[in-house]
Parts: structure tokens; C-alpha cells; sequence
């Protein structure tokens, strides 16, 4: 018979990860085993994932804000080595989120690399979820305009919000984020235009202070 971890051991597990916790560190909590740490969450981030897929459709969102997270995987993307580099999992990994302002629900993400295709692949999967004609703010990210155009045909209220940073810090400091002085919003529409299937021609109006 296989030797099955208690419903309340892998709760544990779980919540020891949840918490923050590192593998090692749940591992000397707990008394489970790495490979049975490791294997648990697997098999739970796809349970989950497949439960939030089921769920988060036909959302009746009205704005939304989208941005994404750096990270790195392995090593920074200055120290992998020569054989994985381009190599998916080593170096820089962004995860592309979305929240609703209103209710702070988070209809979908996607961890991966910040590029045009997993742009698209982001707000497309969006799109698929959205019930209503949505107001969406992402960052001043040009990889979100074509990606916005192709998922949404036109049919949001889309706008770029681009932060006004001051000089970066010296000395210890440096490490902290500038101040932020201020904002500026782009509202970005389109005149449709037929070219090799659909396309749009973007016309770009920035107005000063987020007004």
C-alpha cells in the first residue's frame, strides 16, 4: 500500500508553504520528505489552476489594471551559464497579472517571459473571461497596445498610466525605488484599417498629470 500523507499533514504542507515558508524550511517543520514537498505542490498548483480556469468566466468586471512582476529564476539573467541561455527557467521570469479594482479579484495571470507573444497570450486569455465592455490601465509597456488591439478588437476603454520617476538614489539607498513625482496617462484609440486580415492604425494622445 502506498504511504499516503494525512489530509491534515499535506493541509501542514500546505500551509507552511502558503505562509512563505521554503521547501527546506517546510521540510524541517513538517518531517515530509523534499521530493514529497515538492511533488504536493505540484499537484496542488495544478488543481488550482484548473479550478480558477473553471471559475473565472463570464466575469462582470468593469476596470481592470494589469502589470507585471519581475523575478528571476536559477540566477539573474547576467549569470546563466552560456548552455541555458534563451532557455525558459533560467534568468529573468515575469509573471503578467490582472486585478479588478473594484472587488480585487484577480481573473487571471500568467507566469512567463515579456515578450509580444506571451503578451498576447496574457490578454487574450483575458479577454476570453470578460462578460462586459471593460476600462483596462496597464503600465506604459508598449508589448500591451498590439496585444489590447488583437484580443479586444476595439471594443475597451484602454489607457496606459506611466509613472514620472525622480533621479535614482546614490549610496545605500540605490537599492530603494526613486520617488515618484507624478503620472501621466495615455489613452490609446485606433481607426480601423484593413491590412493582410485586421489591423489598426493607433492614434496616441498623452494628457499631462493623469488628467
Amino acid at each position: 500500500m502506498a504511504n499516503r500523507l494525512s489530509t491534515e499533514k499535506q493541509a501542514q504542507v500546505l500551509g507552511c508553504l502558503v505562509e512563505g515558508m521554503s521547501i527546506r524550511a517546510t521540510v524541517r517543520t513538517t518531517g515530509v520528505a523534499k521530493n514529497t514537498v515538492t511533488k504536493l505542490l505540484a499537484d496542488m498548483g495544478k488543481a488550482c489552476e484548473e479550478y480558477l480556469d473553471t471559475l473565472m468566466q463570464d466575469l462582470p468586471c468593469r476596470h481592470l489594471e494589469a502589470d507585471e512582476i519581475w523575478s528571476f529564476c536559477y540566477s539573474k539573467a547576467k549569470n546563466v551559464p552560456d548552455e541555458h541561455q534563451d532557455e525558459f527557467g533560467y534568468g529573468d521570469v515575469w509573471t503578467w497579472t490582472v486585478i479588478d479594482a473594484d472587488t480585487k479579484l484577480v481573473p487571471c495571470w500568467l507566469v512567463g517571459e515579456r515578450t509580444v507573444d506571451d503578451a498576447e497570450f496574457f490578454i487574450r486569455d483575458l479577454a476570453s473571461r470578460l462578460r462586459h465592455r471593460v476600462q483596462l490601465t496597464t503600465d506604459g509597456l508598449r508589448l500591451y497596445v498590439l496585444a489590447v488591439d488583437r484580443a479586444f478588437r476595439g471594443d475597451i476603454d484602454y489607457a496606459q498610466l506611466r509613472k514620472i520617476y525622480g533621479t535614482p538614489r546614490e549610496g545605500q539607498a540605490r537599492y530603494s525605488p526613486a520617488t515618484c513625482l507624478g503620472t501621466e496617462s495615455a489613452r490609446e484609440s485606433w481607426r480601423l484599417h484593413t491590412l493582410r486580415g485586421w489591423s489598426y492604425a493607433k492614434v496616441h494622445q498623452v494628457f499631462p498629470g493623469g488628467s
